[in-house]
């Protein structure tokens, strides 16, 4: 949430809860509002971060986004996915590495 912050955008929920599927981050600059997964590794073993974010979790994400639209949207809004990965360790040292995927997917894209 720092590194959005300290990017001018506003956090307007964190963790916003619908059952036991979440959003991490909801932000917003303007009246642009971005749904934020974060990701973080510590390896790319597995892949990039981003990668995890498969059709399902997507579809998720959106479901919950459209009910987080429904009660705190603005008229005028626009809406977008975002992904942050972070990766722990980067270059062997015990920094990390943040980096915003901004309009990751559609949710009119595909499944």
């Amino acid at each position: 949430m720092a590194h959005l912050t300290h990017r001018g955008w506003a956090i307007e929920a964190h963790r916003f809860r619908l059952g036991h599927q979440e959003l991490d981050v909801v932000a917003r600059l303007g009246e642009l509002v971005a749904f934020v997964e974060v990701k973080t590794r510590t390896s790319l073993a597995w892949g990039a971060p981003a990668e995890s974010v498969v059709w399902r979790k997507r579809r998720t994400i959106a479901r919950v986004a459209e009910v987080w639209r429904q009660r705190h949207g603005r008229p005028g809004d626009v809406y977008r996915f975002d992904v942050i990965e972070v990766r722990v360790g980067e270059g062997g040292g015990r920094g990390y590495r943040v980096e915003h995927l901004e309009d990751a997917w559609r949710a009119d894209r595909g499944r």
